[in-house]
């Protein structure tokens, strides 16, 4: 499925509760999440951040880039490496497949791609387990944190519909 033009700028509105650069700390991350949270990173810089504060994310997501520039691989860790093709502006039935199958395994799970993970935000919050937070990175802004309801299964839902 590849991402219309005109889909765009509904892109770059948050799916959830932006912290803005300066807020993105710990302590604000934590208010957010509780003892039974499935954390979900979906970004090289946010995944680090989250590792950085010993928060280890139960799936993390990334693919060696950060603002389309190469950076240095995170450590795997105790993780569980899953690795899958995803073409820049798209989301392909193989990544849905992947995503759904990392939900399955014992966590630590990183999924790391060859292309670009940004838009793999909307099918992990579709299938996202229950008690799931998702994180993002929001260009210059700041991260995005996610917490999966029904209205966000929905509203993601939606916008993966209107790809093509």
């Amino acid at each position: 499925m590849k991402l219309p033009d005109s889909l765009r700028d509904q892109l770059k509105i948050p799916l959830g509760i932006l912290l803005p650069v300066g807020k993105d700390n710990k302590e604000n991350i934590q208010k957010y999440l509780s003892d039974d949270s499935y954390i979900i990173t979906v970004g090289d810089k946010t995944t680090e951040k989250m590792i950085d504060f010993d928060l280890i994310p139960s799936l993390q997501i990334i693919d060696g880039l950060e603002k389309r520039q190469k950076r240095e691989l995170l450590e795997l860790g105790n993780a569980s490496e899953l690795i899958i093709d995803n073409p820049p502006a798209e989301i392909t039935l193989q990544s849905i497949e992947i995503i759904k199958k990392a939900f399955t395994m014992n966590s630590p799970v990183r999924l790391t791609v060859n292309g670009e993970e940004d838009l793999l935000v909307l099918p992990v919050c579709i299938h996202a387990p229950e008690h799931s937070i998702v994180l993002y990175g929001q260009p210059n802004q700041g991260l995005v944190l996610v917490q999966i309801t029904t209205e966000i299964r929905n509203k993601a839902q939606t916008l993966l519909n209107l790809m093509k």
